[in-house]
């Protein structure tokens, strides 16, 4: 008997516009939390390998701006603009996230905080305008390995303040 529609899995009308990327860290949610909405913590982890973050202008509400540049290993700056579009601490953010205010291909992310055991899985799904520019940002700029890396960095971050805290 020939398979139905009925009986495919079920997508996502956004999934050929989506990155999803997850990972368990080894910290409490409200730590893993509380280093996405403080521009302290930003600055030492946010990116991935090699690149640094600089911020210009930082306000942690919806409605709120984070202007800052992301500087890749070779030299280059990035401009990048971030805003809060969804605030539910500490489970949920949502953001758009461009080069600008104005930028046409600007892409929105919602990152969920789940309890895992003593540990925290963080999902990053982002959502792009097009196809196209979800496929520029995987294979122009290695979106996924990028996301990972900052993910992991995030992860080393906040297990090291876990790790001072124990000591005392």
């Amino acid at each position: 008997m020939a398979a139905t529609g009925r009986d495919a899995p079920v997508q996502s009308a956004t999934a050929d516009r989506e990155i999803v990327i997850s990972r368990a860290i080894s910290a409490p949610r409200e730590l893993v939390f509380e280093a996405f909405t403080e521009v302290r913590h930003l600055s030492r982890w946010w990116g991935p390998e090699g690149f640094t973050t600089t911020t210009r202008a930082f306000e942690f509400r919806v409605g709120g701006e984070w202007d800052f540049v992301m500087r890749g290993p070779d030299g280059t700056d990035y401009q990048e603009w971030i805003t809060w579009t969804e605030l539910a601490p500490p489970e949920r953010i949502a953001m758009l996230h461009g080069e600008t205010r104005d930028d046409p291909n600007a892409f929105e992310s919602v990152l969920t905080f789940e309890p895992d055991g003593a540990a925290t899985r963080i999902e990053m799904r982002t959502v792009f305008p097009t196809k196209e520019l979800r496929d520029e940002a995987v294979e122009k700029y290695h979106a996924i390995e990028g996301g990972q890396q900052t993910l992991s960095n995030l992860a080393t971050y906040v297990t090291e303040i876990v790790r001072k805290g124990a000591e005392g």
